[in-house]
């Protein structure tokens, strides 16, 4: 069974600081977008909610569901040969 990598304080200071800034950004653009408007407004900040909502999660995956590759070494010593 392949054993898990330990994650380092920078790792986690930089997603905590990612997801304050995507926090930051998405109430802006939320609130910018219905900001004085009475009628239907097409939704443009979804789009972006979406896709960085999505790098948000794959950058918590990189930090607490990583784990080593035990064929690594194998693949580095037929790549020399």
């Amino acid at each position: 069974m392949p054993q898990k990598i330990k994650h380092t304080s920078k790792q986690v200071s930089m997603f905590l600081l990612h997801l304050v800034v995507f926090a930051i950004a998405n109430v802006i653009m939320w609130y910018t977008l219905y900001k004085g408007e009475t009628g239907w407004v097409y939704p443009w900040p979804a789009w972006v909610t979406a896709a960085w909502g999505l790098m948000v999660v794959g950058h918590a995956c990189t930090i607490w569901a990583n784990f080593e590759d035990k064929g690594m070494d194998v693949f580095k010593k037929q790549l020399n040969n």
